[in-house]
């Protein structure tokens, strides 16, 4: 998030800042992707509301580590290695559940 650097012997920080209107903005689509969650789950309640959900929730995902969680703006080595832990957590989860009929 901060980036210190040298100059004349001494460190410079330099961080980025962010509008707060953007912070609000995604706070309102989050609202907002929420509000559909609900409402397809009361509206369609069985397979449609949870298919729904299903799709909603990475998206609501995605907003908070972009955003709040500042992963848009750190070093791309540092979001790969992010990727690789969550891709790692799912390839287990799904080995986990892979047995789940034959239970």
């Amino acid at each position: 998030m901060n980036q210190t650097t040298t100059l004349g012997g001494k460190a410079v920080v330099k961080a980025h800042l962010l509008p707060d209107g953007l912070f609000v903005l995604v706070w309102v689509g989050l609202l907002l992707l929420t509000a559909a969650t609900v409402s397809a789950s009361v509206f369609f309640p069985g397979k449609i509301g949870i298919g729904v959900a299903l799709l909603v929730t990475p998206v609501k995902a995605a907003l908070i580590l972009l955003y709040f969680m500042h992963l848009k703006y750190e070093k791309v080595g540092f979001q790969v290695m992010f990727l690789a832990a969550v891709g790692i957590l799912a390839t287990f989860m799904g080995l986990t559940f892979f047995d789940y009929l034959q239970r």
